[in-house]
């Protein structure tokens, strides 16, 4: 069976469906596993022969903490760009060499857009403070790529300044103008403390992370503390990473990925085996759009996945609960 090449699954992919997503990821793993070295060996080690992969569900997932010690490629190329994420003291941030910005940006509009509609009718509030304080965030390019898109003037990134997010949320709630408020966990807490107000009218959406700033919560304790404070019936979710091109959302508990991305869940004591729809498992990334890294990765955090392809977090997985083949990464 010939490895497809570049060209072929850049077009593969801009007409991706439902239908043709497994086919097509079956292409991307081909070709990743002939042109990524890192990958290759993750697949000799585990006696893995590519060409016997013939199904979605066994394709092996690399390990989400190579991205810590390793530079990432499929094929031979310089990256643009560098995409790395943040770290407390003490731990190693992951890097995810990007190729193509373009492409990342292409990406994350489609996603949006599939769930939201075009981009550039909503007004963005970007409270991300612990992001646009170090260099290297996916997240804040992909906010300022929203921002600078918006057909409202009022979009735009707020730091710390809370009494002027607030100014600005009541321009846009009587001006009637279609609003998402994107903010980090800790940051939308601290303006829910300083400013409670009722957000008619505003979307309201987590990326999730304390940054070690404030007390570990479950989802469900942030949202209802967010949805009390400003007197609104849900928050939505965004759930990306800096090792994805792709993201989810939700408008509550359950994720809808981009039509790039589809999440499995595996066995918690053997990541090699897939769990039925609605069990607890590690989540595993298919992530087409990261044609030129690695599609395929097995994150640490745990969730269940519907028949459906949402699925919902749980938590992080407990490192020390890992067995059998994951001792393979260390």
């Amino acid at each position: 069976m010939p490895t497809p090449d570049r060209a072929e699954l850049l077009s593969a992919l801009a007409d991706l469906t439902p239908e043709n997503f497994e086919t097509t990821a079956l292409a991307v793993f081909r070709y990743q596993a002939a042109t990524n070295p890192l990958f290759a060996r993750w697949l000799h080690l585990l006696g893995r022969d590519p060409l016997s992969v013939r199904r979605l569900t066994e394709i092996p997932c690399l390990p989400i903490r190579f991205f810590k010690t390793m530079d990432i490629k499929s094929g031979q190329w310089k990256e643009q760009t560098v995409f790395t994420s943040s770290a407390t003291t003490g731990q190693t941030p992951s890097r995810h060499l990007v190729r193509q910005l373009d492409n990342y940006l292409l990406n994350t509009r489609k996603g949006f857009a599939e769930q939201y509609g075009p981009p550039e009718n909503w007004c963005y509030l970007a409270l991300l403070p612990a992001y646009l304080e170090r260099s290297g965030s996916s997240l804040v390019v992909m906010a300022d790529d929203l921002i600078s898109r918006s057909l409202y003037a009022q979009s735009g990134f707020f730091l710390n300044d809370f009494e002027r997010l607030r100014d600005t949320i009541q321009v846009c709630q009587s001006q009637k103008i279609p609003t998402i408020l994107l903010g980090v966990s800790f940051a939308l807490l601290d303006f829910a403390d300083q400013y409670p107000m009722a957000l008619h009218g505003i979307t309201v959406m987590e990326t999730g992370g304390m940054k070690g700033r404030r007390k570990e919560l479950t989802r469900q304790e942030l949202h209802e503390i967010l949805q009390k404070a400003f007197q609104i019936p849900e928050i939505h979710s965004e759930y990306g990473m800096t090792e994805l091109f792709s993201q989810a959302y939700s408008r509550g508990n359950l994720f809808q990925p981009a039509a790039s991305l589809r999440v499995v869940a595996t066995e918690v004591n053997d990541p090699f085996c897939p769990v039925g729809p609605g069990r607890t498992g590690v989540l595993n990334c298919i992530d087409l759009a990261n044609l030129d890294t690695c599609s395929f990765i097995a994150t640490e955090d745990l969730g269940k996945v519907g028949a459906d392809h949402r699925f919902e977090v749980l938590g992080r997985l407990d490192l020390a609960e890992m067995r059998g083949c994951n001792l393979m990464v260390e």
